[in-house]
Order: C-alpha cells, then structure tokens, then sequence
C-alpha cells in the first residue's frame, strides 16, 4: 500500500467519524492529486443540516361522479404508501442489498465505509460505495427536488462538498424520522425502472400486485432493480430483463447469507421465472373510457386561474401533486350518450358526431360523448383533438350551429315585449332594405342589400313566434332579427354563455340568427340548460372537488346569475315544446315529458345539430365532418350504415338527442315546465295577424303547410340556399 493509503488507513483508524469521513471521501484521489482530500479535511464540520423534503411527484387520480376512476395524470408514476403498506419481505430484501446494517448505525455506517474504504485503497480505485440508505434517500430527495439540469447535476456530482452536505442532511434526517420511517420514504422515492416511481407503482408495474402482496421473489426482484434501474430495466428487452434476473438471484443470496431466509427459500425463488408483466401504466386521456371528459378536465386545470396562479404552478400540480379530483361525470349519462352515438353514427365515417349533456342550474357537464375514438392513429379513424368542446378544453374550431341560433332571437322578441301569437309576414326570400338594416354592437353597418336570404321549400305566409319557430322558417327570422336588432341578439346569446369554439369573436353580420358562429356542443347545451333552468345560467362545470395528497379537500361550486326573466326563459321553453309535435321534430318524437329544443342544418348541409333540453337535464348534437364542413358537405353520404341524400338537424343529432335523454333520464322524474304568464305572454299586441286578403298571397294560413325547412318526417329540404360562401340555412 502506498504511504499516501496508509496514512488515510490511519486516520480512518482513529475512531472519529470526522477523520473516517475524510479518510472515505480521499479515496477518489488515490491515484492522482491530494488536493481535493486536504480541502475536504479543511471543510468537516459534520453537524446535521435539515433537509427540505417537498414531497415527491405522486399520481393525480380523476375521479367521476360516483366514484369510478376516469384517468391517471402523472409526470412520474408514484403511489405513496405507508409502511404498513409493504410486504416485510420486501423491506428485508432491500435492507439486505443496500444497507444491511440500516438498523444498528447511525446516518453513516462506519464499519461500512471502512470495509469500502480498504477495499477500494487495495482496487486502487472506487469499486465499491458506502452509502448508507439514509444517505440514498438523501440523494434522491435532491435529485427531485431539483428545477433545473444545473441542480440535477450539482444533486449527482462527484464532488467532496456534495458527499459532505449529504452526510449532513443524512444526519439531519436520523434525527428527524425513525428508521421505519426512513425505510418507508426511501422505498416510495426510489426509481425501479420501467418508468415506475416508488414501490407501490414497480409491484403492479412489475408483477401487477400491491406493494403489500409482494412474493419473496418479486421483492428480490425489486431490490435488485434500484442499484442499475436503467441497465437492469425489464421493459427495454430480454438483455436487461437477464441483468435483473441475475441481479434478482443476488438479493436472494445476500438474504440467506444474512440469514434473512434459509438457503432452501432462496433455491426454491432462484428456480421461479422472472414473471415480468409489464402491467400498463394508467394514466392520460388517450387510456380513458372518458377521453373527451378528461380532455376537458386536464385543460380545465391547466388554464383556469382557480386551480393556481400561474401555468407551471397548475401543470405541476396536477401531474405530481398526489390529487383525487372529483368531477361532474355521471358514468350512467355518459353510457347513455355513447349508446345512442354508435346507434347512428359508427366510428369509421367520416363525419363525426359530438354530444355534452350538461345539468340545468348547475351547469354540471353530466357526459360527453364522441362518434370516434380518441387518439393519433389516422389508420383507425381516430381524432386528436376534444370535438366536444372548445378550442380552450382542447377542442377544434367547432362547427356552425345553424338555426339552433333562432332561438336567441326568438327570445330577444319576447324580452322586447312581442307575445306568442305575434307575427310577421315571411315572403319566400329576405333582402335587406339598406346596409344599416342591420349595425353590429359598435354601430357598424353589416346590412347586404344585395343578398337574398330564401327558403327552398314551404310556401310563405304569416308566421307567429310559435310557427316561425316550429317550422324554422329562414326569412321570418331574418325579419325578426330585423325588427329586435342584431346587436340585442347577440347581447342575448352572450348572456347565455355563447362564444366561438375557436375563441375568436363573435362574428356579427345579418346571418347571426342563423348561426355562422361555430360552436361546440358543451356550450350549446350549457345555454340551452339556461333556458331550462328558467333563465339562471351557470357556467360549465366539471370539478366539484379536489382533495390532496394530505387529505385537504377544496369544493368547488357553479358559478351562475340570473341570465333572463324565469317568465322569459318559461315562455321561450312553451315555444320550443312545439318543436316536437307541430315542427321540425314532429316525425322523431318526443320524451313522454316537458321537453323542448331545436334543429340545426348549415347552408348546403355542412353540418347538423340538435339542442334541447327538459328542467331535469339539457343537450346539444353535433354533426359534421372535422376535415372541413365546408368542403366535405353531409350530402349523398353513408352514416352508421344507412344512406342519406342529405341530413338535417332531425335526421341524426335528433334522434340521437331523444335516444340519449330517454335513457338518461329513465330514472329521474319528470319535472314539468314552469307554466308561462298567459296575461303577458299569450294572443298578440302590435303584430297580429292581419285580415286575410285574397289578393295577398301572404295571407294564406301559416298552419297549412309542412315544415318550410325540415319537413315532418324529419327528413327535410335545406331550409336556405345562399349564395355567399358560409351562409346558413
């Protein structure tokens, strides 16, 4: 031995656990220059530090309704558990290979560091450590909580400051905790390969058990696995799965040399197979049942400031915070959304159908539903984006509502004091008079005189606000809109919740009524609920609440007001009832309830769609093709098998609309709507119908023809043809 190790022998010698430290951490210096011994012998002053222990990245779990897990959110998959919580053959098969003194030394295991030290002194170089598994906990703590690669690097450096700040912080740590303790933490840090955190994640990870019913061999296995995870990690291939079967049989013959186990015990685990599963890591919408539902969970974290102040802080939080977030999703709702989705529209056609179900008063997203599979693969028809929401739940741009629309004029009349049987005379094409027919709400002209708006079937005639709405008349509408106003429509619909998918603004021209907007389902259906809920809107929710890693739990509640007059909101429902039995609806149905809704179909059939609602639940149906409405019309198409010429808001979205809410429904009683104020609501004021003339083909009974739209069989006839590219029926 050189004199240079025989002096540091020596000093390791004396008994102090200062000069055995110094004496261990001289041992890389063997071979080369002193100076990094001399400076660390300078700088010993061994007295415990405390440890900052942010607690570690965990799993968030997302919880529906009633309880069943929707997803998994995690930036590493942990699951902390208790001591309690792991196998005691476990905790003897890493106490065994890592430290088998950990209950007998301090935060630094002398006769440890002295065996390393000779043995490395007489190798002449580090081959084997001293680390004490407090130690190693340590490390690990530094290593996690680092925010940047500069401190992920200065937490695994091969400096003599870094191993002295390390020994301190161990001191700290024996100080603080016991050693179950430590154990218990050491075990739920610790990273086992095959990107499992923790011992709880690696045994179902691994083995697809619990970390409490882990087998002796299955804990030798994960022992094994903590020294190299990478080199030894069963998930990359059969050559690190032998590295860890070898690795594992040494766990095992370390236990019984320490008397652990008895040699027959480890004979016996040596001769079983790896037994490897490679269990799925939950997590991530693309696993969910719920995909679109968890879409619109994750981007409802990440971007609302009532989850925390900045982006990192939320993103942080619920990828390694340990949360159960409970949210709005009824699995029995959503069941009956799909049902009625693959009863229509199957996941291989191009157009794709979307519904929200959304609880009236509350604003409780209940289900959303899509016709295709979320996911990346084009192969499988899959989509990647939330075609259920918006663009800010990680939606696209949404598609045109069409005469959905009609109903935020219909109730801007009736807030300006116009009674059902008030009317005006809808001739088969609409022109406005001058460019300041219509102003946006910054007074701007947006009148076309040199457009026509028409209707393609149906003869004109008076139309009331109930027939006008029944049968969607196209230039009774316009006429309408011309009357209230453009910008009082839209203030309505905004009041209601209404804005772009794509979170632009509203486009305000003399179309509005007819829905050029593009929107999604979620927010349809959340100002449909308004209307049920009697004029109260309240805001989409889908958290109700959040309990963290420490059990705190934080509710949140809907945020509503007052939207409209209950006595508006209840007229404007007695309307749309009519949809069902005299309009648009009529050949679908209804719910063998109070129900009320509207149909939808875009210009040239670009899209369809359908909302309504009861005072129980609301819902909106969309229908279109997500490559592009616009180019891809729903025109001499194949959808879930049958073939339509064209399809309108009572083809498709309405029967599934109907099929979902029967079904949903089934168990809730019915609840009646609200009777209107007939005084103030019923016969007509300043727009009565005028005494028939003969001579004016106007004049003619508004009841006498079919739908001029959608006919009664609920297979219609574009409603309008317009010749501006975009325009709706």
């Amino acid at each position: 031995m050189s004199r240079r190790g025989t002096n540091i022998l020596r000093l390791a010698t004396a008994g102090t656990a200062a000069g055995l430290v110094v004496a261990a951490l001289a041992v890389p210096a063997v071979g080369g220059a002193g100076l990094g011994f001399v400076t660390a012998a300078g700088e010993v002053n061994l007295k415990p530090l405390d440890l900052a222990e942010p607690p570690p990245a965990e799993v968030t779990i997302v919880r529906d309704a009633k309880g069943g897990e929707i997803a998994r959110f995690y930036e590493e998959y942990r699951e902390v558990v208790g001591f309690d919580e792991i196998a005691d053959t476990m905790k003897t098969a890493i106490v065994a290979i890592e430290d088998f003194r950990f209950y007998e030394h301090g935060a630094i295991d002398i006769e440890g560091t002295l065996r390393a030290l000779a043995t490395n002194l007489q190798s002449g170089k580090v081959s084997q450590g001293g680390s004490s598994i407090t130690q190693q906990y340590v490390k690990q703590v530094l290593l996690n909580s680092a925010g940047t690669e500069a401190e992920r690097n200065a937490a695994v450096e091969a400096s003599y400051a870094r191993k002295l700040n390390e020994l301190r912080y161990a001191m700290g740590i024996e100080k603080k905790y016991t050693k179950d303790q430590i154990l218990a933490k050491y075990l739920n840090i610790a990273y086992f390969g095959a990107s499992a955190y923790g011992v709880e994640a690696a045994a179902r990870r691994f083995f697809g058990v619990s970390a409490a019913d882990l087998t002796l061999p299955q804990a030798a296995t994960l022992a094994g696995a903590v020294q190299d995870p990478n080199a030894t990690d069963p998930n990359l291939g059969r050559q690190q799965r032998e590295r860890l079967l070898n690795r594992r049989n040494v766990v095992l013959d370390r236990m019984a040399e320490l008397g652990r186990i008895t040699p027959a015990e480890a004979a016996k685990a040596k001769a079983t197979k790896l037994g490897y599963k490679g269990t799925r890591i939950p997590g991530g919408c693309e696993s969910s049942k719920y995909p679109y539902f968890c879409l619109y969970v994750r981007h409802e974290i990440l971007g609302n400031p009532d989850f925390g102040r900045t982006s990192k802080a939320r993103l942080a939080m619920l990828n390694r915070g340990g949360l159960t977030i409970t949210t709005t999703l009824d699995p029995a709702m959503q069941a009956a959304a799909d049902r009625a989705i693959k009863r229509y529209v199957h996941p291989s056609d191009a157009p794709v159908a979307a519904q929200a179900l959304v609880k009236p008063g509350t604003g409780a997203i209940k289900a959303m539903a899509a016709s295709r599979r979320y996911g990346t693969n084009a192969a499988k028809n899959e989509i990647s984006y939330n075609v259920v929401a918006n663009t800010a739940h990680g939606g696209g741009i949404g598609f045109q509502p069409g005469s959905t629309f009609k109903t935020f004029t219909l109730i801007t009349a009736l807030q300006q004091g116009m009674k059902l049987d008030d009317g005006i005379a809808a001739g088969a094409g609409y022109r406005a008079p001058a460019y300041s027919t219509f102003k946006t709400c910054k007074g701007q002209n947006v009148g076309d005189p040199s457009h026509t708006v028409t209707n393609d079937e149906g003869s004109p005639g008076w139309k009331t606000l109930r027939t006008g709405t029944w049968n969607s008349v196209n230039t009774f509408f316009m006429e309408l809109e011309e009357r209230v106003g453009l910008c009082e429509t839209v203030k309505t619909a905004k009041a209601l919740g209404i804005r772009r998918a794509d979170g632009k603004k509203l486009q305000e021209y003399e179309t509005f009524t007819l829905g050029i907007n593009e929107s999604d389902p979620v927010t349809v259906a959340t100002a449909y609920a308004a209307i049920a809920a009697r004029g109260r809107y309240c805001a989409p929710l889908a958290i109700t609440q959040i309990t963290d890693r420490d059990g705190r739990t934080t509710r949140y509640r809907p945020k509503c007001r007052q939207a409209l007059d209950p006595a508006i909101a209840d007229a404007t429902a007695e309307v749309l009832s009519g949809v069902f039995t005299k309009g648009t609806m009529s050949g679908v149905g209804g719910l063998d309830r109070d129900a009320a809704g509207k149909t939808g179909t875009t210009d040239d059939y670009a899209s369809a769609w359908f909302a309504g609602f009861t005072p129980d639940l609301a819902s909106a149906v969309s229908l279109g093709d997500p490559r592009g409405s616009q180019q891809h019309k729903l025109t001499g198409v194949t959808i879930g098998g049958r073939s339509y010429g064209s399809v309108q808001g009572a083809s498709i979205p309405g029967p599934i609309w109907r099929d979902t809410m029967l079904s949903a429904l089934r168990d809730v009683p019915a609840t009646p709507f609200t009777p209107i104020d007939r005084d103030r609501f019923e016969g007509c004021s300043s727009g009565c119908r005028p005494e028939k003339n003969p001579e004016d083909p106007l004049g003619e009974d508004p009841l006498g023809e079919d739908a001029a739209g959608e006919n009664q069989a609920g297979d219609a006839s574009p409603e309008v043809t317009l010749s501006p590219e975009n325009y709706l029926d």
